[in-house]
């Protein structure tokens, strides 16, 4: 498998806005980053990029949302997933499974497998590493997914 760098980690929070708060105050995330709604996913996101890494502090707009649901099960806030960017990634799926591993339904667009997202194509795997979901994603390259959906 050809996992090229980590995407994005996205940990689950019961308060956004505190969260990034803490984020700001300690370890110098820019005053000006906002909350951004995603109506689709029905959670709220602080996104920003800390050492090269892109992260989001994610709340779920339900009380028993994706990452309200995580946190209740777990019983704490924390690292809920972490996105592989890889080069291809029905290959890497392909090599998933041929290990074990078991594909997962995507919770915001309700699709198992690879499709499209607004970055790249995703495919989220059922089975975790030390408690933590994994993600892939084969990011579009120039000229790739003009028919992305927006907002997920």
């Amino acid at each position: 498998m050809d996992v090229t760098q980590i995407k994005h980690m996205t940990f689950a929070v019961r308060d956004a806005e505190k969260s990034l708060k803490a984020y700001k105050r300690l370890l110098g995330v820019p005053q000006a980053t906002k909350i951004q709604e995603f109506a689709k996913s029905r959670n709220k996101a602080a996104v920003f990029d800390l050492g090269g890494i892109e992260f989001q502090i994610t709340e779920s707009m339900d009380p028993d949302g994706r990452f309200a649901a995580w946190i209740d099960q777990r019983g704490h806030e924390g690292l809920h997933h972490i996105c592989f960017a890889v080069e291809d990634i029905d290959a890497a799926l392909a090599e998933a499974q041929a290990n074990g591993a078991t594909l997962k339904e995507c919770s915001a667009c309700k699709v198992t497998g690879s499709h499209v997202h607004p970055e790249g194509w995703v495919a989220f795997l059922q089975d975790e590493v030390s408690g933590i979901e994994i993600e892939f994603m084969q990011v579009y390259k120039e000229g790739e997914g003009g028919d992305r959906p927006q907002g997920v």
